[in-house]
This record gives C-alpha cells, structure tokens and sequence, in this order.
C-alpha cells in the first residue's frame, strides 16, 4: 500500500466532513457539552472532597477530644469513614452517584455506606449524567458513524469507487485511507477532551497517588484510541457492505442502539434475574441467625462463650475471673468481635460472589460489544466502579475491626475485672494515639488484574476490526 494515497484520501475525507455543516454543528456542541460537563465535573469533585475532608478531619477531633472514659463506651461512640472521589471522576462520574459516601463505625456492628447522591436527589439522575467520558462513549460513536456511513457506499452509488480503482488505487488504499481519515476526525474529540482531562490531573494536589493518576490517564487514552479506532472500522465496514449509504446509515444506527442502550440494559436485567440478591433485611436477617448457633457474647449463659471461659480459667489457673491477671470482659468482647466479624464477612462475601456473577452477564458480553468494554475499562480506571466502592468499604471494615480490638485490648490491659479496686477509664491520651482513618485507592495492577477480560476483548476487537478491514478490501465491489 502506498501511504502517499492513503494519507491523500484520509485529507479527502477530512474535507468532505467539514464542508458539511453537520460537522460545524457538532463541534460547536461538542464544545459546549466539553465545558459545561468539564465545569460540572469539577466543582462537584473538588467540593465533595473538600466537604469530605472537612468532615474527616472533624470526626477525627470529635474522638480525640473525648475526655477520660472506659474504652468499650469508646468502642461504642465509634467513628466515621468518608469515601473521597478520585480525580479522574471528572472524567467519568461511572457509579459515583448511586453508591455510598459515608460509613458508621462501631463495635459489634457492620453498618451500610450511605448518603449516595442518587438518594438525595431526584429520579432525574437515573437518566445519567453528562460527563466527558459520557461524551466519548455515546456522544463521539453517533458521530463517527455519521460522519462515515457515505464514505465508501455513496462512492459506489456515484460512480466514483469505480473510477478511482480505474486510475490504479487499490482497494486495500481506498479502505484503510478512510478508515484513517475517519479516525483521525474522531481523535479531534478525543484529544480535546483528554487535554482538559489532564489539566485537572495536573493542576490537583497529590501527595502519594500523582504517578498512579498519571498512569491511569495514559492508560484511558490508549484504550480509548483503540476504541474509536475500532468503531471507525465498524462504520467503513458497513459503508463498504452496504449497496447504499441510507442503508449504511439505517444500520449504523440499530448498531449504536444496540451496543450502548439495548445490550448493556438488557443483560443488567438479565443478571439480575438469574442471580437475585438478597434485600439488607434478608442479609442482617441471616447473619444475626448464624450468630446465635455461634454464640453470644453478651449472655454469661451462652455454651460457646461458657466454654471458653472455663478453659481461660483453667489456663491461668484461677477459679474465678476476678483472679485472672486480665480485664475479662475485654477478652470476651474481642473474642465475640472476632467471630462476629468473620460470620460478616463470610456473609458478605457470597453477597460479592452474586454481584460477581450479575456484573460477569455483562462483562462477558464485552466480546459482542466494545461499548462494555470501553465503559468499565473507563470507570475502572477512573476510579468510580463497583470494585473500588467494594474496595473502600472493605479498608473501612478492617478499620472499625482495628478500631473495636484496640479498644477491647485497652480495656484487658488497664481495667480491672468486677470487685477489684482500680479506675473504670483509662486517660484520653490514648484516643489520640489512635490514628484517624486513610483511604488509599485500587493499585493500578489490581485494576489490570480486575478488568483484564474487559481489555483482551478490546484487543481482541482491534485484531477482528484489522482482520475485517484486510477481507472488505479484497471483495470490495466497485458496483
């Protein structure tokens, strides 16, 4: 192939696209959709994380503060995690909206995240909201496919495929010159939104996390290269199967509703279907069950918890509790918060396994559908998936368990078991030294390693899309 021809058909089709003045319009409103979903993503990104910093920092004022008091009525007044939002949610809000923000932590106790966007505002928000990466994944693909429906096909219909072939171009030029054409329109969308995506990345303060931001942008932009680069094979594809360009346009068009609106809803539907998840009544229900066959700690009847403390007693060799050189009822809290924590988290883990199986209906079908992969590569690396919220809300389980333990080793160490002399509370010093809680997002090899079905098939789409553009150039037909 000669790239002289291939580069000189891609330039004719960059002129044909802004003669037209369909391509004026939509970059004007692509413009306005850029700064306004640019301008919205921001501020909510840098006040919800100011509010959330703020809120952190109080929280952990509020526990400090706190004066000289028995460490278990500290375990109790308990503390809070706030989720921060990553900076690449100004690109993609993904599930930003309709997970949790906040988390109580208490001992004895697994509470929900709450205070989702999506429960403070109105059944609008369930139609979406415009960001840039919404831009790029809806928007930019309609598009492509009409700035591309007439490149080959109204060439047919005019007579000028066959004169073009007539004066020695080859097929395989005239193909991949409108493919590169076409994706290098494309690219003028997607190098305007990614250069505002990187002066947020820039301009944010980091401390730690700078080079994984960096890295998950650079990531994004390959992946999304590959994605226009692959709907623009798409779109020259049909062009050059079609007989005629409405009929490339009238397919491209059930191709863009099939991948972005009826694939995705249909199959969260269908997963859903196929593995229900049970209702937190349902959930709180179960785990309170297993805890009773398990033992209670707060009854001095219980079996378990009987048991245990007759073989503790027979350990120190004491008869009665009161003689063990330990705070008693601290053992026993930290040995109730460990095995109700465990029946949690073996609860909450066959929760994740159904989610697992719901999300995996619809990620499979990332190899019948770019958009799949495209959107949760996006939201993975963005920080705004599923996955990262279960990640924060696992970091914040481990934090109240520390929280509740340490609170419980305090009270072993410095109360004094019932009928003998010594203080009920312990000095607030220790509530300082107590540190507050961090989040630290998903490395960006658990990224890799969580969305890897999702990349091989947009890798697997790119080698299709080489392969299909090769076979169209060969039986392109001149008539």
């Amino acid at each position: 192939m000669r790239k002289s021809i291939i580069y000189l058909l891609a330039g004719q089709l960059w002129k044909n696209a802004f003669r037209s003045k369909v391509m004026i319009i939509a970059l004007g409103l692509m413009v306005f959709l850029l700064l306004f979903s640019a301008y919205s993503g921001w501020e909510n990104y840098h006040d919800q994380n100011h509010t959330r910093d703020v809120m952190q920092d109080e929280v952990q004022q509020s526990w400090e503060n706190n004066p000289d008091k028995h460490p278990h009525r500290m375990a109790h007044y308990g503390s809070f995690a706030f989720r921060l939002k990553h900076v690449l949610s100004v690109f993609d809000v993904g599930m930003e909206n309709f997970v949790g923000n906040a988390v109580f932590l208490e001992a004895h106790k697994q509470n929900t995240v709450n205070f989702s966007e999506a429960s403070m505002s109105t059944g609008l928000l369930r139609f979406g909201e415009v960001s840039l990466a919404m831009l790029l994944k809806v928007i930019v693909p309609l598009l492509i496919f009409y700035l591309g429906f007439a490149s080959i096909a109204r060439e047919r219909e005019n007579g000028t495929l066959k004169l073009l072939i007539g004066q020695g171009i080859r097929r395989k030029e005239i193909v991949f010159g409108k493919v590169l054409g076409l994706w290098g329109l494309s690219l003028i969308f997607l190098f305007s939104v990614f250069l505002v995506v990187l002066f947020f990345v820039l301009i944010e303060s980091h401390d730690t996390g700078y080079s994984d931001s960096l890295l998950r942008f650079v990531v994004l932009f390959i992946f999304y290269v590959l994605f226009f680069a692959i709907l623009s094979a798409i779109t020259i594809l049909v062009s050059a199967f079609s007989k005629t360009a409405k009929g490339a346009l009238v397919k491209l068009l059930g191709i863009w509703l099939l991948f972005v609106i009826i694939l995705p809803k249909s199959l969260q539907a269908i997963g859903y279907y196929l593995y229900p998840t049970p209702s937190k009544i349902e959930m709180e229900t179960a785990v309170e069950h297993d805890l009773i066959q398990q033992g209670d700690s707060h009854n001095p009847d219980d079996p378990h918890f009987k048991a245990l403390k007759d073989s503790v007693l027979l350990a120190n060799n004491v008869k009665n509790v009161e003689d063990l050189p330990f705070n008693y009822g601290g053992f026993i809290m930290a040995k109730g918060e460990a095995l109700s924590t465990a029946i949690y988290l073996e609860h909450q883990e066959r929760l994740y396994q159904i989610y697992t199986k719901q999300n995996n209906i619809e990620r499979n079908s990332a190899f019948l559908n770019p958009y799949t992969a495209i959107k949760n590569v996006s939201m993975a690396f963005s920080g705004t998936n599923f996955q990262s919220f279960l990640h924060f809300k696992d970091k914040a389980e481990a934090y109240r368990y520390k929280l509740a333990q340490e609170m419980n080793q305090l009270q072993m160490d410095f109360i004094p078991n019932k009928g003998k002399a010594g203080p009920n509370k312990i000095s607030s010093n220790y509530w300082k030294k107590f540190p507050s809680f961090e989040y630290r997002f998903l490395s960006i090899s658990s990224v890799f390693q969580n969305e890897l079905t999702s990349i091989l098939a947009l890798l697997l789409w790119g080698v299709l899309a080489v392969f299909g553009l090769l076979k169209v150039s060969t039986n392109l037909k001149a008539i």
